[in-house]
């Protein structure tokens, strides 16, 4: 096998691979990128992109449906073949021409389609359809490999015949009856998405509660509003198995609440998996460098592993496991490969120096989200049990939306809520949650505060602008005590 040398390996062409190939090559390094299916990744074709453009729809309508005067221009339901050929438009059919594939070759990276593994110190092979490549990178090599869905040990639980995020996100049809497992963001953007769309959809969830990383009301909001819809929620349900024959046939579904050699409780048209990620790791060779094929892979703020000597592998993204977020991994990317070109020009050694360039330490501030239900739900910094499990000494402040007079204007019976979490020692956010329509617009301005320790008594200073939803933070504010 020939071999041959090139200063950086990236191997995943999703949005991380693509963010820390663009920063090494910017940084007058070489760099290979290696892609086994889609050069844009899971975000472009069967996550963020495809679940948005199906989200959209539904969230139009429900706007217009909210405000006397539009409401009665409204006289249809949404079309399922018009949403789901927009979808697909934005998938641009599940192919990575020309977008994709073009952008790597307009930033000048060299793209080579096959399933790479580590053989070695710096050593990766590539195998293709025209058989293998050997690569040697002179400074590092860059998993950005992301994650997959994970599959539980429930008996009769079969991979093929089930749906994951990415099923759920690229069907051509919509099922008569969907049945979800899990009560997280998939479980909840794709249960209001196909519900939409016309299925009837039921979600067994583990614990009490959806949506269990943020904040509780914002949860129940959602739940609310799902079960509102025509959605079943069905919460502290365990799945004990599953029978499915075949990929055409139903799924039956036996949970904690069925009765003993009964029949099962549940039986849907397709039953979707969402009770987690795994790392896409497996076949990586990690075990020629010391690491297990199949872990998470464990990385300091310049997002280096450490685990591995000689300072030459890293790991952006999903597969790092810090943060599983699409603009996440593209951030910390931009740090890691600032990073990478750094110490390849002799410029850095040991750790780099907190809230520069070549740290993502954003990660451990609390990530900005939003997730896609009806209403909306938007968060950024640690909710108010995660703060006082670190021992801050916070306190929670809470106003609800529908108070604000840009709120009431934008939807008739507007609902929702938030709330900021403050540190009562340093006067700062650490936390921020907005629960309604509309509000992944306003969580920018919280990440801002958050991020930049902006002083409450500065924060004042920042006028909202009346009559906006944005007024909001104001309130929030004047019932701290401002």
């Amino acid at each position: 096998m020939d071999e041959r040398e090139c200063d950086v390996v990236v191997i995943g062409a999703g949005p991380a691979g693509e963010n820390v190939a663009d920063r090494v090559c910017r940084g007058g390094l070489s760099v290979v990128v290696v892609e086994s299916e889609l050069v844009g990744g899971e975000c472009s074709y069967w996550a963020c992109v495809p679940s948005k453009a199906m989200l959209r729809p539904w969230a139009a309508l429900t706007a217009a449906r909210s405000v006397d005067g539009a409401r009665e221009a409204v006289t249809g339901d949404l079309d399922a073949t018009s949403v789901l050929a927009r979808r697909t438009r934005f998938t641009h059919g599940w192919t990575d021409q020309p977008n994709g594939a073009a952008w790597l070759e307009q930033a000048g990276l060299e793209l080579i389609r096959g399933r790479a593994r580590l053989t070695g110190g710096r050593r990766v092979e590539v195998v293709h359809d025209d058989g293998s490549a050997g690569l040697l990178a002179r400074h590092a090599v860059v998993i950005a490999t992301g994650s997959s869905a994970a599959i539980p040990p429930i008996p009769g639980m079969a991979a093929d015949r089930v749906w994951t995020s990415r099923e759920a996100t690229s069907a051509g049809t919509v099922p008569a009856r969907l049945a979800i497992i899990g009560g997280g963001v998939v479980a909840c953007e794709m249960a209001t998405a196909w519900q939409a769309l016309g299925a009837e959809v039921t979600m067994l969830v583990r614990g009490p509660d959806l949506l269990p990383r943020v904040e509780p009301f914002a949860g129940e909001l959602v739940a609310a509003s799902l079960r509102s819809a025509g959605v079943t929620v069905r919460t502290n349900v365990n799945v004990l198995r599953i029978r499915r024959l075949a990929r055409a046939t139903p799924a039956e579904i036996w949970t904690s609440a069925s009765v003993e050699g009964q029949a099962a409780d549940l039986v849907a048209d397709e039953l979707l998996v969402a009770v987690g990620r795994t790392p896409r790791t497996a076949g990586l060779g990690l075990d020629t460098v010391g690491l297990s094929d199949g872990q998470w892979l464990t990385a300091d703020d310049s997002c280096l592993v450490g685990a591995v000597p000689g300072g030459w592998l890293y790991a952006v993204g999903d597969v790092n496991g810090r943060n599983l977020l699409t603009h996440m991994g593209k951030y910390q990317a931009r740090a890691c490969g600032d990073a990478i070109v750094a110490r390849a020009l002799g410029d850095l050694t040991g750790e780099p120096p907190p809230w520069s360039g070549l740290a993502a330490t954003a990660d451990h501030l609390g990530p900005p989200q939003v997730i896609f239900t009806q209403p909306e739900v938007a968060a950024v910094g640690l909710t108010e049990a995660a703060a006082a499990s670190q021992n801050l000494p916070v306190r929670a402040v809470d106003y609800e939306i529908s108070d604000v007079s840009g709120a009431q204007l934008s939807a008739d019976g507007y609902a929702g809520r938030a709330r900021f979490v403050v540190d009562e020692r340093r006067k700062v956010l650490v936390g921020a949650t907005f629960v309604g329509p509309g509000t992944g617009e306003l969580l920018h301005s919280a990440t801002v505060a958050i991020v930049g320790e902006v002083p409450l008594g500065r924060l004042w200073h920042a006028v909202p602008s009346f009559p906006t939803i944005s007024e909001v933070f104001l309130r929030l504010l004047e019932t701290y005590g401002l």
